[in-house]
């Protein structure tokens, strides 16, 4: 427990409400739905303390019923760009000055806000604009962005409180985390309120001002979670919140000499170019800047022969088809011994079949639509493909319908070979491909899991054996920066399992962790002598007697 001042409230899990039929959060919610439904919104972007229009407006629709429109968005250009830098280098002196606890008090109030008045219309934005159903809405729209919101305010004071051992007497020394020279860029994804959240609020924390830039397919949630920090205290030109098309925003950014930091999630290609780009301008800034990303994923789920098979099938089905698969967290390829896979194969044949799919205002909708035209095309693409390859059987699924939203029935691919496109490429929709290995082959199968895919996000072993989960932790070591062990390789919680991968899958600074928000300071000591001395000479200089 840290004491005095830097004692903060101890930060606890949001509980996740049930939304069962008769619950009080489940009537709230569906009126909060119908009465964004109802209504078409005008969204402007936030620069400073302006709300900025432009004669560019661009229509937000429900990805699962794309001919009903929720309201325009005003887009911008090199120009708006321009005005969010000055902006939030206008903004950063009196910003990084304020006491840290008065920015950690705008945050907590910010979480309070979304746990009470703002759930239902943050839950219902995240619903509509981005097909999520009502419990994958409120894990990530409520809980985990109040989650991180909560602890990222107790890992400052931890940042903060970290300071050299006892001094000699007459010296004091000490350490300043100051916040970094110039601005952050918050390059944010469509999947996830909470990371949109998180990206541009855990470098403000700790004293930065941000260029936000979201995903054009999560600005309907992004414009509540803005209306949240404008009520919390956030001040003018802090996050600054701008629509703008990701080359044209790169282009003023990264040949900005104020440019600071990145804190991005997306894809691992995006991620790679900006990368370069920093590296050929990298003479142009005041300051090396910070890179942080989490990007791509192709996360495995490897069984056991001693594994339970209806624990594995739930593991899939759940891990491969919630949210569509749209998570960098999904369950995408998975190994099964032969000697469990006809068994695993009727499970999950058979939850599959139980799931119905349709709009996220009708509760008993498991899968809802992929979140747009472009994902749905490259997704289905996929699809066809496997069923024109040979070797490659479609065992659930392989449906899909965009006539009234983007909908693609959660689909199964057995292959015979391990090293199938769909085995090592990242979908990011509701296909996963299964290989079935002999099952007295584990640590054969286990390198396989290891070698196949670049990247390392996150993944799972389901055993009963100790020795077979071992030996996974051990083979599987830089393959995942998540490892679940008899669990679904999703579901990561903010304050138990910090999030992040390697290799092709980012720099693993781990969202939720002290370790991200170390990256958004720059340490200064400080040395203070009370009484200087005033003779060069050492004791060692003396002559003898």
């Amino acid at each position: 427990m840290l004491k005095g001042f830097f004692n903060v409230p101890d930060p606890i899990n949001e509980p996740i409400k049930s939304y069962a039929p008769g619950s009080p959060e489940r009537t709230s919610l569906q009126a909060a739905l119908a009465d964004a439904r109802g209504k078409q919104i005008d969204i402007p972007m936030y620069i400073g303390s302006d709300e900025v229009r432009t004669d560019t407006k661009l229509p937000l629709s429900p990805p699962h019923d794309h001919k009903h429109l929720l309201g325009h968005f005003h887009e911008g250009d090199a120009s708006h760009v321009e005005q969010a830098i000055q902006a939030a280098l206008g903004a950063k002196f009196a910003w990084e000055n304020m006491h840290w606890e008065q920015r950690a008090a705008i945050f907590l109030k910010a979480a309070e806000l979304i746990a009470g008045p703002y759930r239902d219309k943050l839950n219902a934005a995240t619903m509509l604009g981005q097909s999520k159903n009502a419990f994958q809405a409120e894990i990530d729209s409520a809980c985990e962005i109040i989650d991180f919101l909560r602890f990222n305010v107790q890992y400052m004071t931890e940042i903060y409180a970290q300071q050299p051992p006892k001094n000699d007497q007459g010296v004091w020394n000490r350490v300043e985390h100051r916040p970094l020279e110039g601005f952050i860029f918050a390059l944010t994804p469509f999947n996830f309120t909470a990371i949109a959240g998180n990206l541009p609020t855990a470098p403000a924390m700790m004293g930065n001002t941000v260029v936000w830039k979201p995903a054009y397919t999560q600005i309907y949630s992004a414009n509540v979670l803005m209306e949240i920090f404008k009520e919390a205290g956030v001040p003018d030109g802090v996050i600054n919140l701008i629509y703008v098309h990701g080359p044209e925003a790169g282009e003023v950014i990264f040949k900005h000499p104020d440019f600071a930091g990145i804190h991005f999630t997306g894809s691992t290609g995006v991620f790679q170019t900006i990368w370069k780009t920093i590296g050929e301008n990298i003479h142009k800034y005041k300051t090396y800047p910070r890179i942080v990303g989490e990007t791509g994923g192709k996360d495995f789920v490897i069984a056991h022969k001693s594994a339970h098979p209806k624990a594995v099938a739930t593991a899939l089905a759940r891990g491969a088809f919630e949210y569509q698969g749209q998570k960098c967290s999904a369950a995408s390829r998975a190994y099964i011994p032969s000697n469990l896979w006809e068994e695993v194969k009727d499970f999950l044949v058979s939850d599959l079949e139980s799931m119905k799919m349709g709009g996220t205002e009708d509760f008993g909708n498991f899968i809802n639509a992929v979140i747009d035209e472009k994902s749905f095309d490259k997704i289905t693409g996929y699809i066809e493909e496997a069923k024109a390859t040979e070797g490659v059987e479609v065992i659930a699924g392989g449906t899909f319908d965009k006539s009234t939203g983007y909908f693609i029935a959660p689909t199964v691919l057995l292959v015979q070979d391990p090293m199938y496109k769909t085995m090592q490429e990242e979908i990011f929709g509701p296909v996963l491909t299964i290989y079935v290995y002999n099952a007295e082959h584990f640590e054969e199968a286990l390198e396989l899991v290891d070698q196949t895919s670049p990247y390392a996000l996150t993944g799972a072993v389901f055993s009963q054996d100790r020795y077979a989960i071992e030996l996974a932790t051990v083979k599987l070591r830089h393959a995942a920066g998540n490892f679940y062990v008899n669990d679904k390789p999703t579901g990561a919680v903010v304050g138990q399992q910090p999030f992040g991968g390697a290799r092709a899958s980012g720099t693993n600074d781990k969202a939720g962790s002290m370790i991200n928000l170390l990256r958004w300071v720059s340490p200064r000591t400080i040395k203070e002598t009370f009484v200087s001395p005033k003779n060069y000479r050492y004791p060692f200089l003396e002559e003898d007697n």
